[in-house]
C-alpha cells in the first residue's frame, strides 16, 4: 500500500510539473514539498487553526497594510499566499491582489474565504517565485509572509529578482520569514531554545515542525538575506529581528 501511494504522489507531482513549466531542466522544482507537506489537503485545512494558536491574521494583516500605505487605488502581489489570510483581508483595502501559492490545497482554502466573503477583486495563480509570470502592469506593493524558506540561497536571489521586476519603482515589498541573527558559534543552543520554547508555549506537534524547518528547509542568516535583498534592486528601509529567529524587512525597489 505504502508503495502505490508514494507511486500516486509521483504521478501526481509529474502531471503538476508539466502544468507549471520550468524554463530549464536544472531549475530548482519549487512545486516539490519541502519539509512540511503544504501540498497536503489535512494539512491545508488544518493549517488556519493550528497557526491560530500563536498568530493573529487580521492585527498582522493590518499592520502590513498600513507599513505599505496601501490604499483602494494600489495593486497588491501576495507571494506565497497559502490559505489567503493576509489576500482576503488586502483586497478590502486594494483595488487589486494577486494572491499566488504553489501549493492546490492551501490555494483551495484561499479561494473559499474570498468567496464567503463575497471578494471579486483577488486573482489566483498555482505558481511561485521561480514561475509565476505577471501579466499586468507592475503592482504597487508585494507580499510574503513565511515563504521564501523553502528555497536555496541561490534560488532566494533568482526570486527575489524576478519579484523587483513585478514592482513598480518606488514599489514597496513586505518580507517576513525565518532569518537567524544569532551569533553562528551559538546556533545549536539557539535551535535547541527555539525548539524547546515552542513545545511550552504551542505544543509538541509545532515543535515537530519547528525540527521539520531546521533539518529539511532553507532558513539563511540576516547578513545574507540583507546581501541577497540589495543585488535583487531593492532598498531596506527597515529590518526587524525577532528574537533572532525572524525578520521582517520593509523595502521600496529601486530605480532603473
Amino acid at each position: 500500500m505504502r508503495v502505490r501511494e508514494m507511486d500516486i504522489e509521483l504521478y501526481r507531482h509529474y502531471f503538476d510539473s508539466l502544468q507549471i513549466g520550468r524554463k530549464s531542466d536544472w531549475q530548482y522544482d519549487e512545486l516539490k514539498p519541502c519539509g512540511v507537506n503544504y501540498n497536503s489537503v489535512l494539512c491545508a485545512l488544518s493549517y488556519d487553526v493550528h497557526h491560530g494558536k500563536f498568530r493573529d491574521y487580521q492585527r498582522e494583516s493590518e499592520e502590513i497594510i498600513a507599513l505599505l500605505g496601501l490604499d483602494a487605488d494600489q495593486t497588491v502581489l501576495d507571494m506565497g499566499c497559502g490559505t489567503g489570510a493576509f489576500a482576503v483581508h488586502a483586497a478590502k483595502h486594494s483595488r487589486k491582489v494577486y494572491a499566488v501559492d504553489v501549493s492546490k490545497a492551501m490555494l483551495r482554502c484561499a479561494r473559499r474565504k474570498a468567496k464567503k466573503a463575497k471578494l471579486d477583486n483577488i486573482e489566483f495563480h498555482r505558481a511561485g517565485f521561480l514561475t509565476y509570470e505577471h501579466k499586468a502592469e507592475p503592482v504597487d506593493a508585494i507580499v510574503s509572509t513565511a515563504a521564501l524558506h523553502h528555497l536555496p540561497d541561490f534560488w532566494k536571489l533568482t526570486g527575489l529578482r524576478r519579484l523587483a521586476q513585478m514592482l513598480k519603482i518606488g514599489g514597496r515589498l513586505y518580507l517576513f520569514d525565518v532569518v537567524f541573527s544569532f551569533n553562528v558559534d551559538d546556533s545549536e543552543s539557539r535551535l535547541n531554545q527555539w525548539v524547546k520554547s515552542t513545545a511550552e508555549r504551542i505544543g509538541p506537534t509545532f515543535a515537530e515542525e519547528v525540527e521539520i524547518h531546521i533539518r529539511e528547509e532553507y532558513s539563511t542568516y540576516d547578513w545574507i538575506m540583507e546581501s541577497m535583498l540589495k543585488h535583487a534592486g531593492f532598498v531596506i528601509e527597515m529590518a526587524n529581528y525577532k528574537h533572532e529567529l525572524m525578520a521582517a524587512y520593509l523595502c521600496t525597489r529601486k530605480g532603473e
